[in-house]
């Protein structure tokens, strides 16, 4: 695994990112999906779906560290810093997956319906809302379920009526949930005491929404979509459109800096969409940061002023990496 550190003169005042480091990963082909940060200890996680792995990296440097085996089709990621464990959904026939941090032995298979993949968590119930079923396992239906972390057991289950359902986001002061539910390009708004859906949100300008991220002080929420690529901004008082704005094609993921109130959407046409937050209703386009092609997942790690993106081939002949960028002032 070759590693590329990068010690360029100082950026601009302008550049929103600057790239630090480059991981190549020769052996893998195919498609990588989510992140997760242990920070503690400073280990990255990354689900390589199309390899049935996670691979490991060493959080400050992005040196490759491990491969963990035991996937059919790892998805997402929920590392509990408390227990030290890890949850990965996967959406093969073998179960969603518990492991324990330390030594990544494995402790506890999790029966869910096959598809696993989304996965929202809620720190105060303990709770971990996974997205299951639908197109990927020939399903016409999509299902929510909900694990509680401490046991991992199963508590409910809530069904959608759509074979493609994708990111949540959920309220930390409320107790709604936003869930995309991209083939009817809408946004379900979930109750979560009840778990029953009160609302549903049409898209105006847009669909196939995909990522989403809440910004929950200013009432809004942060949509990508694909068809067309848009960031849309919801106000999630009254359900209306904010705004939206041209984006990066075919993301699979994005992030929203807090502190210098910016967002990421990594793009797999190459490039990082970088939008300054003006206020909450008032957004600008400030940057198209360089990747590479199939560069489409993200993690945003605030304690390091880290951006990661992973690069995922394919079926083309662009190398796999891991690419760590530097947030500017």
């Amino acid at each position: 695994m070759a590693v590329l550190c990068v010690t360029c003169a100082a950026a601009s005042d302008s550049t929103p990112l600057r790239l630090v480091a480059s991981v190549d990963l020769p052996k893998y082909s195919g498609d990588f999906d989510h992140f997760a940060a242990d920070v503690n200890g400073n280990r990255l996680f990354l689900a390589a779906e199309d390899h049935g792995t996670l691979e490991v990296f060493d959080l400050k440097s992005t040196r490759w560290l491990r491969t963990i085996r035991g996937f059919e089709v790892p998805h997402s990621i929920l590392y509990l810093p408390a227990s030290q464990k890890l949850l990965v959904t996967d959406g093969g026939e073998s179960m969603s997956k518990v492991l324990n941090g330390p030594d990544f032995q494995l402790l506890k298979k999790v029966p869910l319906i096959p598809g696993a993949d989304s996965l929202a968590y809620d720190p105060d119930k303990h709770q971990a809302y996974v997205v299951t079923g639908g197109k990927d396992v020939q399903m016409k239906e999509s299902v929510l379920s909900v694990i509680d972390t401490r046991d991992f057991s199963k508590k409910a289950d809530l069904k959608f009526d759509s074979a493609h359902v994708e990111g949540m986001a959920l309220e930390s002061q409320g107790k709604r949930m936003f869930v995309n539910v991209t083939d009817h390009n809408e946004i379900d708004v979930v109750d979560r005491d009840s778990m029953k859906i009160v609302d549903r949100w049409r898209l105006e300008s847009a669909g196939e929404n995909s990522p989403m991220i809440l910004d929950e002080p200013n009432h809004r929420l942060f949509i990508v979509c694909r068809k067309p690529a848009k960031l849309v901004v919801l106000d999630t008082q009254s359900g209306k459109q904010v705004g939206a704005w041209e984006t990066a094609g075919h993301s699979d993921g994005m992030a929203f800096d807090r502190a210098r109130k910016r967002i990421y959407v990594p793009g797999a046409e190459g490039y990082i969409a970088v939008y300054q937050q003006k206020d909450a209703d008032h957004y600008e386009l400030i940057a198209k940061v360089p990747t590479a092609p199939g560069a489409k997942t993200c993690l945003l790690v605030p304690e390091l002023n880290r951006l990661y993106i992973a690069v995922s081939p394919g079926e083309g002949k662009y190398g796999a990496r891991v690419l760590a960028f530097e947030t500017l002032p």
